[in-house]
Protein backbone atom coordinates (compact mmCIF):
# COMPACT_ATOMS: atom_id res chain seq x y z
CA UNK A 1 0.00 0.00 0.00
CA UNK A 2 1.23 3.49 -0.83
CA UNK A 3 1.96 5.81 2.06
CA UNK A 4 1.80 9.58 2.45
CA UNK A 5 2.83 11.64 5.48
CA UNK A 6 1.27 15.01 6.18
CA UNK A 7 0.40 17.11 9.20
CA UNK A 8 -3.32 17.32 8.53
CA UNK A 9 -5.78 15.17 6.57
CA UNK A 10 -9.13 16.80 5.88
CA UNK A 11 -12.08 14.58 4.99
CA UNK A 12 -14.52 16.55 2.82
CA UNK A 13 -14.24 19.66 0.67
CA UNK A 14 -17.10 21.94 1.72
CA UNK A 15 -16.66 25.13 3.73
CA UNK A 16 -15.72 23.29 6.93
CA UNK A 17 -13.09 21.14 5.27
CA UNK A 18 -11.54 23.79 3.05
CA UNK A 19 -11.43 26.41 5.80
CA UNK A 20 -9.59 23.88 7.98
CA UNK A 21 -7.16 23.14 5.16
CA UNK A 22 -6.46 26.78 4.30
CA UNK A 23 -6.06 27.79 7.94
CA UNK A 24 -3.68 24.90 8.64
CA UNK A 25 -1.61 25.54 5.52
CA UNK A 26 -1.15 29.19 6.48
CA UNK A 27 0.23 28.02 9.83
CA UNK A 28 2.92 26.06 8.04
CA UNK A 29 1.27 22.64 8.18
CA UNK A 30 1.30 20.18 5.28
CA UNK A 31 -2.29 19.32 4.32
CA UNK A 32 -4.23 16.95 2.05
CA UNK A 33 -7.96 17.22 1.40
CA UNK A 34 -9.75 13.96 0.52
CA UNK A 35 -13.14 14.18 -1.23
CA UNK A 36 -15.17 11.08 -2.15
CA UNK A 37 -16.97 12.64 -5.12
CA UNK A 38 -15.37 13.56 -8.48
CA UNK A 39 -15.97 17.27 -7.78
CA UNK A 40 -15.13 19.40 -4.75
CA UNK A 41 -17.33 21.83 -2.87
CA UNK A 42 -19.93 19.67 -1.14
CA UNK A 43 -23.24 21.20 -0.12
CA UNK A 44 -21.55 24.58 0.22
CA UNK A 45 -21.13 24.85 -3.54
CA UNK A 46 -24.89 24.42 -3.95
CA UNK A 47 -25.84 26.81 -1.16
CA UNK A 48 -26.64 30.50 -0.89
CA UNK A 49 -23.15 30.93 0.56
CA UNK A 50 -24.10 33.10 3.54
CA UNK A 51 -22.15 32.91 6.80
CA UNK A 52 -23.64 34.07 10.11
CA UNK A 53 -20.79 35.47 12.23
CA UNK A 54 -21.51 38.19 14.80
CA UNK A 55 -19.12 41.18 15.05
CA UNK A 56 -17.61 40.43 11.67
CA UNK A 57 -15.24 42.87 9.97
CA UNK A 58 -17.52 43.88 7.08
CA UNK A 59 -20.26 44.79 9.57
CA UNK A 60 -17.88 46.84 11.72
CA UNK A 61 -16.65 48.71 8.65
CA UNK A 62 -20.26 49.48 7.76
CA UNK A 63 -20.93 50.88 11.24
CA UNK A 64 -23.18 48.07 12.48
CA UNK A 65 -23.49 48.17 16.25
CA UNK A 66 -23.09 44.65 17.60
CA UNK A 67 -21.33 43.07 20.56
CA UNK A 68 -20.39 39.72 21.99
CA UNK A 69 -22.92 40.36 24.75
CA UNK A 70 -25.77 40.93 22.29
CA UNK A 71 -24.84 37.85 20.23
CA UNK A 72 -24.53 35.73 23.37
CA UNK A 73 -27.95 36.90 24.57
CA UNK A 74 -29.50 36.08 21.21
CA UNK A 75 -27.96 32.60 21.06
CA UNK A 76 -29.02 31.84 24.62
CA UNK A 77 -32.57 32.74 23.64
CA UNK A 78 -32.46 30.75 20.40
CA UNK A 79 -30.85 27.59 21.76
CA UNK A 80 -32.72 27.44 25.06
CA UNK A 81 -31.86 24.38 27.13
CA UNK A 82 -29.43 23.22 24.44
CA UNK A 83 -27.13 26.22 24.89
CA UNK A 84 -23.53 24.96 24.66
CA UNK A 85 -21.61 27.66 26.51
CA UNK A 86 -18.06 26.52 25.80
CA UNK A 87 -18.55 26.11 22.05
CA UNK A 88 -20.66 29.25 21.68
CA UNK A 89 -17.99 31.29 23.47
CA UNK A 90 -15.33 29.78 21.18
CA UNK A 91 -17.44 30.69 18.15
CA UNK A 92 -18.01 34.26 19.29
CA UNK A 93 -14.30 34.71 20.08
CA UNK A 94 -12.87 33.11 16.95
CA UNK A 95 -15.51 34.10 14.36
CA UNK A 96 -14.33 37.69 13.81
CA UNK A 97 -10.71 36.53 13.84
CA UNK A 98 -11.46 33.90 11.21
CA UNK A 99 -13.10 36.51 8.97
CA UNK A 100 -10.11 38.83 9.39
CA UNK A 101 -7.70 35.99 8.63
CA UNK A 102 -9.45 34.96 5.44
CA UNK A 103 -9.86 38.53 4.23
CA UNK A 104 -6.24 39.51 4.86
CA UNK A 105 -4.36 36.27 4.11
CA UNK A 106 -6.39 34.41 1.48
CA UNK A 107 -8.52 34.82 -1.64
CA UNK A 108 -11.71 34.72 0.42
CA UNK A 109 -13.39 38.14 0.57
CA UNK A 110 -16.79 38.90 2.04
CA UNK A 111 -19.62 41.33 1.39
CA UNK A 112 -22.10 42.37 4.05
CA UNK A 113 -25.84 41.83 3.77
CA UNK A 114 -26.78 45.06 5.61
CA UNK A 115 -30.52 44.37 5.43
CA UNK A 116 -30.18 40.61 5.91
CA UNK A 117 -31.82 40.40 9.30
CA UNK A 118 -31.50 37.78 11.99
CA UNK A 119 -34.42 35.40 11.56
CA UNK A 120 -35.93 36.43 14.90
CA UNK A 121 -34.81 40.06 15.08
CA UNK A 122 -37.26 41.02 17.81
CA UNK A 123 -35.86 38.38 20.19
CA UNK A 124 -33.42 39.50 22.91
CA UNK A 125 -30.09 40.33 21.28
CA UNK A 126 -31.45 40.04 17.74
CA UNK A 127 -30.40 42.49 15.01
CA UNK A 128 -32.12 43.82 11.90
CA UNK A 129 -28.94 43.19 9.90
CA UNK A 130 -25.17 42.86 10.01
CA UNK A 131 -24.39 39.32 11.11
CA UNK A 132 -24.74 37.61 7.73
CA UNK A 133 -21.94 37.95 5.18
CA UNK A 134 -21.50 36.35 1.76
CA UNK A 135 -18.47 35.53 -0.36
CA UNK A 136 -17.76 38.20 -2.95
CA UNK A 137 -18.42 37.13 -6.57
CA UNK A 138 -15.43 35.38 -8.09
CA UNK A 139 -14.10 34.94 -11.62
CA UNK A 140 -13.92 31.19 -12.14
CA UNK A 141 -11.10 31.62 -14.65
CA UNK A 142 -8.78 32.27 -11.70
CA UNK A 143 -9.07 28.58 -10.86
CA UNK A 144 -7.57 27.65 -14.23
CA UNK A 145 -8.10 24.00 -15.14
CA UNK A 146 -9.37 23.27 -11.62
CA UNK A 147 -12.67 24.95 -12.50
CA UNK A 148 -13.65 21.64 -14.12
CA UNK A 149 -13.60 19.99 -10.69
CA UNK A 150 -15.71 22.64 -8.94
CA UNK A 151 -19.19 21.34 -8.13
CA UNK A 152 -21.72 23.38 -10.12
CA UNK A 153 -24.52 25.24 -8.32
CA UNK A 154 -27.89 23.64 -7.79
CA UNK A 155 -29.43 23.83 -11.27
CA UNK A 156 -32.94 24.63 -10.09
CA UNK A 157 -31.92 27.91 -8.40
CA UNK A 158 -30.00 29.19 -11.43
CA UNK A 159 -31.29 30.60 -14.70
CA UNK A 160 -30.14 27.95 -17.17
CA UNK A 161 -26.91 27.69 -15.18
CA UNK A 162 -26.41 31.42 -14.56
CA UNK A 163 -25.98 32.33 -10.90
CA UNK A 164 -27.85 35.35 -9.56
CA UNK A 165 -26.94 37.29 -6.45
CA UNK A 166 -29.51 38.21 -3.83
CA UNK A 167 -30.63 41.72 -2.96
CA UNK A 168 -30.42 44.39 -5.67
CA UNK A 169 -29.33 41.96 -8.37
CA UNK A 170 -32.38 39.76 -7.84
CA UNK A 171 -34.61 42.83 -7.96
CA UNK A 172 -33.12 43.74 -11.35
CA UNK A 173 -34.21 40.35 -12.68
CA UNK A 174 -37.72 40.81 -11.28
CA UNK A 175 -37.92 44.25 -12.94
CA UNK A 176 -36.21 43.39 -16.23
CA UNK A 177 -39.41 43.81 -18.27
CA UNK A 178 -40.47 46.98 -16.45
CA UNK A 179 -37.35 49.11 -16.00
CA UNK A 180 -34.88 50.15 -18.76
CA UNK A 181 -32.09 50.24 -16.17
CA UNK A 182 -32.88 46.72 -14.97
CA UNK A 183 -33.25 45.50 -18.54
CA UNK A 184 -29.80 46.85 -19.46
CA UNK A 185 -28.26 45.33 -16.33
CA UNK A 186 -29.79 41.91 -16.95
CA UNK A 187 -28.91 42.00 -20.67
CA UNK A 188 -25.27 42.63 -19.78
CA UNK A 189 -25.16 39.71 -17.36
CA UNK A 190 -26.84 37.38 -19.85
CA UNK A 191 -24.35 38.38 -22.56
CA UNK A 192 -21.40 37.62 -20.28
CA UNK A 193 -22.97 34.32 -19.29
CA UNK A 194 -23.47 33.36 -22.94
CA UNK A 195 -19.84 34.20 -23.63
CA UNK A 196 -18.64 32.06 -20.73
CA UNK A 197 -20.77 29.09 -21.78
CA UNK A 198 -19.45 29.38 -25.34
CA UNK A 199 -15.78 29.45 -24.33
CA UNK A 200 -15.77 27.57 -21.02
CA UNK A 201 -18.91 25.41 -21.00
CA UNK A 202 -20.24 26.94 -17.78
CA UNK A 203 -20.74 30.21 -15.92
CA UNK A 204 -17.49 31.87 -14.88
CA UNK A 205 -19.11 34.59 -12.78
CA UNK A 206 -19.35 32.59 -9.59
CA UNK A 207 -21.78 33.67 -6.90
CA UNK A 208 -23.03 32.59 -3.50
CA UNK A 209 -21.79 29.19 -2.28
CA UNK A 210 -19.99 28.53 -5.55
CA UNK A 211 -17.92 31.68 -4.99
CA UNK A 212 -17.20 30.69 -1.37
CA UNK A 213 -15.87 27.28 -2.38
CA UNK A 214 -13.93 28.65 -5.35
CA UNK A 215 -12.22 31.26 -3.19
CA UNK A 216 -11.30 28.70 -0.53
CA UNK A 217 -10.09 26.22 -3.16
CA UNK A 218 -7.98 28.92 -4.83
CA UNK A 219 -6.47 29.63 -1.42
CA UNK A 220 -5.68 25.91 -1.01
CA UNK A 221 -4.01 25.67 -4.38
CA UNK A 222 -2.01 28.85 -3.67
CA UNK A 223 -0.55 27.06 -0.62
CA UNK A 224 0.07 23.81 -2.55
CA UNK A 225 -2.71 21.94 -0.77
CA UNK A 226 -3.98 19.15 -3.05
CA UNK A 227 -7.66 18.31 -3.17
CA UNK A 228 -7.96 14.60 -3.93
CA UNK A 229 -11.30 13.95 -5.62
CA UNK A 230 -12.83 10.50 -6.18
CA UNK A 231 -10.98 9.58 -2.98
CA UNK A 232 -13.28 8.32 -0.21
CA UNK A 233 -11.82 7.66 3.22
CA UNK A 234 -12.27 3.99 4.06
CA UNK A 235 -11.25 3.98 7.73
CA UNK A 236 -9.31 5.85 10.38
CA UNK A 237 -6.03 4.54 11.73
CA UNK A 238 -5.69 4.53 15.50
CA UNK A 239 -3.25 3.39 18.14
CA UNK A 240 -4.04 0.92 20.92
CA UNK A 241 -4.82 3.80 23.28
CA UNK A 242 -7.25 5.33 20.77
CA UNK A 243 -5.17 8.16 19.31
CA UNK A 244 -5.84 8.86 15.62
CA UNK A 245 -2.79 8.54 13.38
CA UNK A 246 -4.37 9.03 9.96
CA UNK A 247 -6.64 7.20 7.54
CA UNK A 248 -6.85 4.80 4.62
CA UNK A 249 -7.91 6.72 1.53
CA UNK A 250 -9.16 4.87 -1.54
CA UNK A 251 -7.54 6.75 -4.40
CA UNK A 252 -8.50 5.99 -8.03
CA UNK A 253 -5.20 4.12 -8.46
CA UNK A 254 -5.46 2.20 -5.20
CA UNK A 255 -5.58 2.66 -1.42
CA UNK A 256 -3.17 5.07 0.28
CA UNK A 257 -2.21 5.09 3.94
CA UNK A 258 -2.15 8.75 4.94
CA UNK A 259 -0.35 9.48 8.20
CA UNK A 260 -1.53 12.78 9.70
CA UNK A 261 0.90 13.92 12.38
CA UNK A 262 -1.30 16.68 13.80
CA UNK A 263 -4.77 15.39 13.12
CA UNK A 264 -7.64 14.31 10.90
CA UNK A 265 -10.58 16.69 10.36
CA UNK A 266 -13.97 15.12 9.63
CA UNK A 267 -15.94 17.53 7.44
CA UNK A 268 -17.86 15.24 5.08
CA UNK A 269 -21.17 17.12 5.10
CA UNK A 270 -23.37 15.30 7.57
CA UNK A 271 -26.05 12.75 6.68
CA UNK A 272 -28.79 14.41 4.56
CA UNK A 273 -28.63 11.61 1.97
CA UNK A 274 -28.48 8.70 4.44
CA UNK A 275 -31.99 7.16 4.62
CA UNK A 276 -31.06 4.99 7.59
CA UNK A 277 -30.10 7.89 9.83
CA UNK A 278 -32.94 10.01 8.41
CA UNK A 279 -35.38 7.29 9.49
CA UNK A 280 -33.85 7.37 12.95
CA UNK A 281 -33.72 11.14 13.42
CA UNK A 282 -36.41 12.71 11.18
CA UNK A 283 -39.93 12.01 12.49
CA UNK A 284 -41.56 13.24 9.26
CA UNK A 285 -39.65 10.53 7.32
CA UNK A 286 -40.77 7.23 8.92
CA UNK A 287 -39.11 5.11 6.21
CA UNK A 288 -36.22 7.53 5.61
CA UNK A 289 -37.36 8.24 2.06
CA UNK A 290 -40.12 10.83 2.63
CA UNK A 291 -37.47 13.51 3.16
CA UNK A 292 -36.18 15.48 0.15
CA UNK A 293 -32.71 17.05 0.22
CA UNK A 294 -30.87 19.25 -2.29
CA UNK A 295 -27.57 18.10 -0.79
CA UNK A 296 -25.11 16.24 -3.04
CA UNK A 297 -25.65 12.49 -3.31
CA UNK A 298 -22.36 11.78 -1.54
CA UNK A 299 -23.44 13.31 1.77
CA UNK A 300 -24.35 9.98 3.30
CA UNK A 301 -22.94 10.33 6.81
CA UNK A 302 -19.43 9.03 6.16
CA UNK A 303 -17.86 11.37 8.71
CA UNK A 304 -20.25 10.28 11.44
CA UNK A 305 -19.60 6.59 10.77
CA UNK A 306 -15.83 7.11 10.68
CA UNK A 307 -16.04 8.85 14.03
CA UNK A 308 -18.31 6.27 15.62
CA UNK A 309 -15.95 3.49 14.50
CA UNK A 310 -13.22 4.94 16.73
CA UNK A 311 -15.39 5.67 19.76
CA UNK A 312 -17.01 9.02 18.95
CA UNK A 313 -20.65 9.71 19.73
CA UNK A 314 -23.38 11.51 17.81
CA UNK A 315 -25.55 14.11 19.54
CA UNK A 316 -29.13 13.02 18.82
CA UNK A 317 -30.74 15.12 21.57
CA UNK A 318 -31.37 18.33 19.60
CA UNK A 319 -35.08 19.07 19.01
CA UNK A 320 -34.45 19.23 15.25
CA UNK A 321 -31.89 17.04 13.51
CA UNK A 322 -31.55 19.33 10.49
CA UNK A 323 -32.15 22.82 9.13
CA UNK A 324 -35.56 22.47 7.50
CA UNK A 325 -36.57 24.13 4.23
CA UNK A 326 -39.67 23.67 2.05
CA UNK A 327 -38.79 21.90 -1.19
CA UNK A 328 -40.73 21.50 -4.41
CA UNK A 329 -39.88 18.91 -7.05
CA UNK A 330 -39.65 20.26 -10.60
CA UNK A 331 -39.10 17.93 -13.56
CA UNK A 332 -35.71 17.72 -15.22
CA UNK A 333 -35.04 17.21 -18.90
CA UNK A 334 -33.64 13.72 -18.32
CA UNK A 335 -36.87 12.48 -16.77
CA UNK A 336 -35.71 12.74 -13.15
CA UNK A 337 -37.05 15.12 -10.52
CA UNK A 338 -35.08 18.07 -9.18
CA UNK A 339 -35.18 19.92 -5.87
CA UNK A 340 -36.09 23.58 -5.51
CA UNK A 341 -35.61 25.14 -2.05
CA UNK A 342 -38.08 27.99 -1.47
CA UNK A 343 -36.07 30.88 -0.06
CA UNK A 344 -37.59 34.00 -1.60
CA UNK A 345 -41.10 33.42 -2.96
CA UNK A 346 -42.52 32.73 0.51
CA UNK A 347 -42.18 36.41 1.39
CA UNK A 348 -43.63 37.92 -1.76
CA UNK A 349 -46.96 39.80 -1.63
CA UNK A 350 -49.79 37.66 -2.92
CA UNK A 351 -48.31 34.26 -1.94
CA UNK A 352 -49.98 32.16 0.76
CA UNK A 353 -49.47 28.58 1.92
CA UNK A 354 -52.18 26.04 2.73
CA UNK A 355 -52.42 22.39 3.71
CA UNK A 356 -54.86 19.94 2.13
CA UNK A 357 -57.50 21.29 4.50
CA UNK A 358 -57.44 24.52 2.51
CA UNK A 359 -56.34 26.52 5.55
CA UNK A 360 -53.25 28.68 6.06
CA UNK A 361 -50.98 27.54 8.85
CA UNK A 362 -48.07 29.98 9.14
CA UNK A 363 -46.59 33.38 8.47
CA UNK A 364 -45.15 32.39 5.09
CA UNK A 365 -42.35 34.97 5.36
CA UNK A 366 -40.90 33.49 8.53
CA UNK A 367 -37.69 31.51 8.20
CA UNK A 368 -37.82 28.32 6.15
CA UNK A 369 -36.91 26.36 9.30
CA UNK A 370 -39.89 27.82 11.16
CA UNK A 371 -42.11 27.33 8.11
CA UNK A 372 -41.43 23.60 7.98
CA UNK A 373 -41.98 23.17 11.71
CA UNK A 374 -45.42 24.76 11.32
CA UNK A 375 -46.10 22.64 8.24
CA UNK A 376 -45.35 19.39 10.09
CA UNK A 377 -47.31 20.46 13.17
CA UNK A 378 -50.46 21.35 11.20
CA UNK A 379 -50.32 18.16 9.13
CA UNK A 380 -49.98 16.09 12.29
CA UNK A 381 -53.05 17.81 13.73
CA UNK A 382 -55.05 17.27 10.55
CA UNK A 383 -53.79 13.88 9.37
CA UNK A 384 -52.48 12.12 12.47
CA UNK A 385 -48.97 11.00 13.27
CA UNK A 386 -48.77 8.68 10.25
CA UNK A 387 -50.52 10.94 7.74
CA UNK A 388 -49.04 12.85 4.84
CA UNK A 389 -46.85 15.92 5.32
CA UNK A 390 -47.67 18.32 2.50
CA UNK A 391 -48.49 21.94 1.77
CA UNK A 392 -48.99 24.16 -1.27
CA UNK A 393 -48.02 27.70 -2.17
CA UNK A 394 -50.92 29.51 -3.80
CA UNK A 395 -50.82 32.69 -5.91
CA UNK A 396 -52.92 34.48 -8.49
CA UNK A 397 -51.85 35.19 -12.06
CA UNK A 398 -50.51 38.68 -11.43
CA UNK A 399 -48.37 37.59 -8.50
CA UNK A 400 -47.10 34.50 -10.31
CA UNK A 401 -46.05 36.36 -13.45
CA UNK A 402 -44.45 39.16 -11.45
CA UNK A 403 -42.41 37.08 -9.00
CA UNK A 404 -42.59 33.48 -10.20
CA UNK A 405 -43.58 30.58 -7.98
CA UNK A 406 -40.88 28.08 -7.07
CA UNK A 407 -39.12 26.77 -10.16
CA UNK A 408 -41.72 28.48 -12.38
CA UNK A 409 -40.03 31.73 -13.34
CA UNK A 410 -41.69 35.15 -13.69
CA UNK A 411 -42.68 36.74 -17.00
CA UNK A 412 -41.60 36.48 -19.77
CA UNK A 413 -40.31 32.94 -19.11
CA UNK A 414 -42.77 30.28 -20.45
CA UNK A 415 -44.50 28.09 -17.88
CA UNK A 416 -47.05 25.91 -19.70
CA UNK A 417 -44.62 22.97 -19.80
CA UNK A 418 -44.54 22.94 -15.98
CA UNK A 419 -48.34 22.72 -15.91
CA UNK A 420 -48.26 19.81 -18.33
CA UNK A 421 -45.60 18.08 -16.22
CA UNK A 422 -47.75 18.44 -13.10
CA UNK A 423 -45.33 20.67 -11.19
CA UNK A 424 -47.41 23.83 -11.49
CA UNK A 425 -51.12 23.40 -10.76
CA UNK A 426 -53.58 25.80 -12.39
CA UNK A 427 -57.26 26.61 -11.96
CA UNK A 428 -59.43 29.33 -13.51
CA UNK A 429 -61.03 29.88 -10.13
CA UNK A 430 -60.00 29.20 -6.56
CA UNK A 431 -62.42 26.28 -6.48
CA UNK A 432 -60.89 24.77 -9.62
CA UNK A 433 -57.43 25.13 -8.10
CA UNK A 434 -58.67 23.38 -4.96
CA UNK A 435 -59.73 20.41 -7.08
CA UNK A 436 -56.26 20.30 -8.65
CA UNK A 437 -54.68 20.33 -5.21
CA UNK A 438 -57.16 17.84 -3.83
CA UNK A 439 -58.13 20.09 -0.96
CA UNK A 440 -61.43 21.31 0.49
CA UNK A 441 -62.75 23.79 -2.11
CA UNK A 442 -65.16 25.55 0.26
CA UNK A 443 -62.45 26.03 2.85
CA UNK A 444 -59.83 27.25 0.36
CA UNK A 445 -62.32 29.78 -0.95
CA UNK A 446 -63.05 30.96 2.61
CA UNK A 447 -59.33 31.15 3.33
CA UNK A 448 -58.61 33.29 0.28
CA UNK A 449 -61.61 35.57 0.89
CA UNK A 450 -60.69 36.11 4.53
CA UNK A 451 -57.03 36.77 3.64
CA UNK A 452 -58.02 39.22 0.89
CA UNK A 453 -60.31 41.19 3.20
CA UNK A 454 -57.29 42.32 5.20
CA UNK A 455 -54.64 42.07 2.47
CA UNK A 456 -56.11 45.02 0.56
CA UNK A 457 -54.93 47.13 3.52
CA UNK A 458 -51.58 45.34 3.75
CA UNK A 459 -52.59 43.50 6.90
CA UNK A 460 -52.42 39.87 8.03
CA UNK A 461 -54.03 39.70 11.47
CA UNK A 462 -54.00 35.89 11.50
CA UNK A 463 -50.24 35.36 11.16
CA UNK A 464 -48.58 38.78 10.84
CA UNK A 465 -46.85 38.31 7.50
CA UNK A 466 -44.50 41.24 6.92
CA UNK A 467 -44.29 42.15 10.61
CA UNK A 468 -40.51 41.75 11.08
CA UNK A 469 -37.38 43.06 9.41
CA UNK A 470 -36.58 39.55 8.22
CA UNK A 471 -40.03 39.16 6.65
CA UNK A 472 -39.71 42.48 4.85
CA UNK A 473 -36.14 41.92 3.67
CA UNK A 474 -37.35 39.29 1.17
CA UNK A 475 -40.60 40.99 0.20
CA UNK A 476 -41.12 43.56 -2.53
CA UNK A 477 -39.94 46.96 -1.23
CA UNK A 478 -41.98 48.74 -3.91
CA UNK A 479 -45.23 47.15 -2.77
CA UNK A 480 -46.97 49.38 -0.23
CA UNK A 481 -47.90 49.44 2.56
CA UNK A 482 -46.68 45.91 3.31
CA UNK A 483 -43.95 44.42 1.08
CA UNK A 484 -45.15 40.90 1.95
CA UNK A 485 -48.93 41.13 1.67
CA UNK A 486 -51.27 41.52 -1.33
CA UNK A 487 -54.64 39.97 -2.19
CA UNK A 488 -54.99 36.68 -4.07
CA UNK A 489 -57.82 37.75 -6.31
CA UNK A 490 -57.45 37.57 -10.10
CA UNK A 491 -57.41 34.20 -11.88
CA UNK A 492 -56.15 31.98 -13.14
CA UNK A 493 -54.69 30.73 -9.88
CA UNK A 494 -51.60 28.58 -9.35
CA UNK A 495 -50.15 26.23 -6.75
CA UNK A 496 -46.94 24.28 -6.13
CA UNK A 497 -46.69 21.31 -3.78
CA UNK A 498 -44.14 21.42 -0.95
CA UNK A 499 -42.15 18.75 0.86
CA UNK A 500 -39.94 18.97 3.94
CA UNK A 501 -36.26 19.20 3.00
CA UNK A 502 -33.06 20.38 4.60
CA UNK A 503 -30.14 22.76 4.17
CA UNK A 504 -27.81 20.63 6.26
CA UNK A 505 -28.00 18.35 9.26
CA UNK A 506 -27.75 19.54 12.88
CA UNK A 507 -27.25 16.17 14.60
CA UNK A 508 -23.57 15.34 14.46
CA UNK A 509 -20.45 14.32 16.30
CA UNK A 510 -20.01 15.69 19.79
CA UNK A 511 -17.09 18.12 19.85
CA UNK A 512 -15.54 20.58 22.29
CA UNK A 513 -14.58 24.24 21.97
CA UNK A 514 -11.39 23.29 20.10
CA UNK A 515 -13.33 21.29 17.47
CA UNK A 516 -11.94 18.05 18.95
CA UNK A 517 -14.22 15.03 18.61
CA UNK A 518 -15.31 13.55 21.96
CA UNK A 519 -15.60 9.91 22.94
CA UNK A 520 -18.38 8.29 24.96
CA UNK A 521 -16.82 9.56 28.20
CA UNK A 522 -16.85 13.13 26.89
CA UNK A 523 -13.07 13.41 26.57
CA UNK A 524 -11.25 14.36 23.35
CA UNK A 525 -10.09 11.70 20.93
CA UNK A 526 -6.50 12.75 20.36
CA UNK A 527 -5.85 13.64 16.73
CA UNK A 528 -9.52 13.78 15.63
CA UNK A 529 -11.39 17.00 14.83
CA UNK A 530 -14.65 17.89 13.12
CA UNK A 531 -16.07 20.97 11.41
CA UNK A 532 -19.14 21.72 9.33
CA UNK A 533 -22.20 19.49 9.38
CA UNK A 534 -20.31 16.43 10.63
CA UNK A 535 -20.11 18.23 13.99
CA UNK A 536 -23.23 18.75 16.07
CA UNK A 537 -24.65 22.22 15.53
CA UNK A 538 -24.05 24.88 18.17
CA UNK A 539 -27.47 26.37 17.37
CA UNK A 540 -29.46 24.00 19.60
CA UNK A 541 -31.62 22.70 16.76
CA UNK A 542 -32.81 26.21 15.91
CA UNK A 543 -32.10 28.53 12.96
CA UNK A 544 -31.21 32.01 14.26
CA UNK A 545 -30.06 33.62 11.00
CA UNK A 546 -28.93 33.26 7.42
CA UNK A 547 -25.68 31.29 7.38
CA UNK A 548 -25.77 29.49 10.73
CA UNK A 549 -24.32 26.35 9.15
CA UNK A 550 -21.53 27.97 7.11
CA UNK A 551 -20.55 30.59 9.71
CA UNK A 552 -19.71 28.00 12.38
CA UNK A 553 -18.21 25.69 9.71
CA UNK A 554 -15.69 28.32 8.67
CA UNK A 555 -15.03 29.35 12.26
CA UNK A 556 -14.50 25.87 13.68
CA UNK A 557 -12.34 24.96 10.68
CA UNK A 558 -10.17 27.90 11.68
CA UNK A 559 -10.29 26.81 15.36
CA UNK A 560 -9.29 23.23 14.50
CA UNK A 561 -6.26 24.43 12.52
CA UNK A 562 -5.29 26.80 15.30
CA UNK A 563 -5.42 24.01 17.85
CA UNK A 564 -3.51 21.52 15.68
CA UNK A 565 -0.74 24.07 15.17
CA UNK A 566 -0.42 24.58 18.90
CA UNK A 567 -1.34 28.25 18.72
CA UNK A 568 -3.69 30.15 21.01
CA UNK A 569 -4.74 32.79 18.47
Amino acid sequence: MKREEVDVLVVGSGAGGLSSAVSAAHRGLKVIVAEKEPVFGGTTARSGGWSWIPNNGPAKRAGVEDSVEKARTYLKHETGEHYDEARVEAFLEAGPKAVEFFETKTSLQFDLGPTFSDYHPTAPGGLDGGRSIVARPFDGRELGKEIKRLRPPLWEITVLGMMIGSGKELLHFFNATKSPISAAYVTGLVAKFARDVTFHGRAMRLMNGNALVARLAKSCFDKNVPIWTSSPVKSLIKTENGDILGAIVNRPDGPVEVIARKGVVLAAGGFPQDPVRRKELMPHAPTGYEHVSPAPPGNTGDGLRLGEAVGATVNTELPHSAAWVPISRPPRGDGTTGTFPHFVDRSKPGVIAVTRSGKRFVNEAQSYHDFCQAMVKRNREENGEDGEIAAWFVADHRTFRKYGLGYAKPSPVPYKGLIKAGYLLQGKTVRELAREIGCDADQLERTVNEFNKHAVKGEDPEFGKGSTAYNRSLGDPKHKPNPCVAPVKKGPFYAVRLYVGDLGTFAGLKTNEYAQVLNEQGTPINGLYSAGNDAASIMGGNYPGGGITLGPAITFGYIAARHMSGANT
